[in-house]
């Protein structure tokens, strides 16, 4: 299988405002997110669509990742993805306000390009990937919103 649709839905107790400013905050996404990212810099930015280079953390290997992103604020970003591990894709971040909180739907259609990497990685990546992205951004997320709001109450 060459391409594969990976999709997950969260609830969070914080308003989508509050969630927007972390997620699109792609330049800080190592301090909020170090499991994910390990540089992340904007090298071209016109209105609400960016062009950044990024070094990302997967599966236990750190790999090079060009991305072509749109903000919608407040609502979600899309972005289209190259990475130097032999996979491109497309992301979707959707962000919907519900009664105490916030529904995030997350879509990753990936294109392994390798043969090999498709043999070894496709049942991986299937398996485990939106798991291991649960636990490395969205309950990090989870946390730094219940944080600040904790603080912004004391």
């Amino acid at each position: 299988m060459k391409r594969l649709h990976l999709q997950g839905s969260w609830f969070i107790k914080a308003p989508k405002e509050e969630i927007y400013k972390i997620v699109s905050d792609f330049e800080n996404m190592p301090n909020y997110f170090p499991a994910v990212a390990e540089s992340v810099h904007i090298t071209e930015k016109q209105g609400n669509h960016q062009k950044m280079s990024a070094r990302v953390k997967s599966f236990g290997k750190v790999f090079d990742v060009t991305m072509q992103t749109e903000l919608l604020p407040n609502v979600d970003f899309t972005s289209t993805n190259e990475s130097s591990f032999g996979t491109s894709g497309h992301e979707e971040f959707l962000m919907k306000h519900v009664e105490g909180g916030t529904r995030i739907t997350y879509t990753y259609d990936i294109e392994i390009h390798r043969r090999l990497l498709r043999v070894i990685a496709t049942p991986l990546i299937k398996w485990f990937a939106m798991w291991s992205w649960k636990r490395a951004f969205i309950d990090r997320l989870r946390k730094i919103v219940e944080v600040e709001k904790e603080q912004i109450k004391k």
